[in-house]
């Protein structure tokens, strides 16, 4: 939970559903479990889902990221090799909710696991593989802006202090720190190339031992 978070429900999204994708209106609605604390999702019939932004700003703001977050999931489509969410629209604030949201395509598949699929070759190669075409895309110039995960390895210096210090009992951090200290001494490869940056398995969507 957040202090500034904006309340969101089944009931409201219905309405909202209703005033603005009125094609759905008689579809079923369920809300879905998520890691996430940025945005409640969710389940519009069988091939829907809509994100509602939980954190409260400017609608102009919010309408701005939801365009932006819809030109990126765009874009990764079109050079994805797997299968994923498309946008579809995006929704205006209402009575009952004050900030734009966002409808895009349904993906089916189970959320992977950290242990699910450690020792599965098939699904690594599914990861490399789409490592590969997302590289291999055309950034049309565009080069890292500094935010987040990318960039200059050296730049993340303070943030490494932060997660080595945060993991110790956890990991072998010693071993992590000799590591890091190799990685961030490496010349860049060439030029900065498109990269998912939250590859994580929150973010993964698998059937059987493949990627969806």
């Amino acid at each position: 939970m957040h202090s500034d978070q904006v309340h969101i429900d089944a009931d409201i999204v219905r309405e909202m559903i209703f005033d603005e994708f009125p094609e759905y209106r008689h579809e079923r609605i369920v809300q879905l479990g998520a890691i996430g604390t940025v945005n409640a999702i969710f389940r519009i019939g069988s091939r829907v889902a809509a994100r509602f932004p939980l954190r409260a700003m400017e609608p102009v703001e919010c309408a701005n990221m939801l365009r932006n977050e819809a030109a990126a999931m765009t874009e990764f489509a079109a050079h994805s090799p797997f299968a994923c969410p498309r946008p579809i629209g995006i929704g205006q604030p209402g009575p009952l909710y004050p900030l734009p949201w966002a409808m895009q395509s349904w993906i089916e598949g189970d959320v992977a696991t950290h242990d699910g699929l450690a020792a599965s070759t098939t699904f690594a190669l599914d990861i490399a593989k789409l490592i590969a075409s997302l590289r291999a895309a055309d950034t049309h110039g565009r080069r890292f802006d500094g935010q987040g995960r990318g960039g200059s390895l050296p730049d993340h210096d303070d943030w490494m202090s932060i997660c080595f210090k945060n993991s110790e009992g956890l990991l072998d951090v010693s071993r992590l720190r000799r590591i890091w200290a190799r990685l961030r001494e490496l010349p860049p490869s060439g030029l900065d190339v498109m990269s998912h940056r939250d590859l994580i398995p929150a973010n993964l969507l698998v059937r059987g031992d493949r990627l969806v």
